[in-house]
């Protein structure tokens, strides 16, 4: 794939058959491959999708400018042949690199993986993550492409129906109530069939990742803004069991809520 930038050599040619070629059968041409920079310049208008292409040393061979933006990035250059631990400080450039590897390792994909991620200057945001893993006609792994799209609010507020907003009013206000699908749909007088539905074209989520969405993103608000013990914080979003706080935290933000607390305040 030609992508005007030429990462480090790993043994994988980055580069492919561009354009179209003719099918024998009836002479009608056929788009068999496409230039890897016709892909970028097309994720380039989407200023809510990071899109990349990683080699199999998780290096860079190709990004986008909002994937630019998140890392307060200026060339496209400045990304090129590293990993995202090196453009990103911490373990919010580790957990990247950590799944980079896995997929790598096992030629398994990530696929809409919710998760917080951070913006340059210091601003968390969520995004659905989905990595898959380049493959030779042999099975070996030769890197990865994938985006992480983030998660907004997809119409206005007012086509939201009114029991169904009032439900996520009190859930907001009640974190540690209505922690099921079942029990969110039962409150909003829908089918879970139909909340479902809802959740997905409201917020581009499944009922249970909204949950956890909403859950941990008030954390994440009081681990920085307030003086309030983990425990209490649990508690408050709804979650009794701290160590299943603790691993619903770390699986979102790739950290532990005290390394959150401790790396958001020397981040900001």
């Amino acid at each position: 794939m030609a992508s005007g930038h030429r990462g480090p050599k790993t043994g994988w040619d980055d580069t492919m058959n561009n354009g179209c070629e003719p099918v024998d059968e009836d002479s009608t041409p056929t788009v068999s491959s496409i230039d890897l920079g016709l892909i970028v310049r097309l994720f380039d208008q989407t200023s809510d999708v990071a899109f990349f292409v990683k080699n199999a040393l998780g290096q860079y061979l190709a990004v986008n400018d909002s994937l630019l933006n998140r890392h307060g990035l200026t060339r496209k250059e400045d990304a090129i042949g590293k990993r995202p631990s090196e453009i990103c400080p911490g373990d919010f450039g580790r957990v990247p690199t950590d799944q980079d590897t896995k997929v790598l390792r096992t030629g398994q994909p990530i696929v809409n993986h919710l998760e917080m991620q951070w913006h340059r200057p210091y601003e968390p945001v969520w995004c659905l993550t989905t990595k898959l893993p380049i493959l030779a006609s042999t099975g070996q792994v030769l890197g990865l492409i994938g985006f992480s799209r983030d998660v907004r609010l997809q119409v206005e507020s007012h086509d939201i129906p009114a029991e169904f907003a009032t439900a996520l009013d009190h859930f907001e206000l009640n974190l540690n109530e209505l922690g099921s699908p079942s029990a969110l749909a039962e409150r909003s007088n829908l089918t879970l069939q139909r909340l479902t539905r809802l959740t997905r074209r409201l917020f581009g989520l499944t009922p249970s990742q909204f949950i956890t969405k909403t859950r941990i993103a008030a954390a994440s608000r009081l681990l920085l803004e307030s003086k309030e013990s983990i425990s209490e914080i649990s508690l408050a979003c709804g979650y009794y069991d701290q160590s299943a706080f603790t691993r619903t935290f770390r699986s979102a933000t790739g950290v532990t809520p005290s390394e959150f607390r401790k790396q958001s305040v020397t981040t900001v």
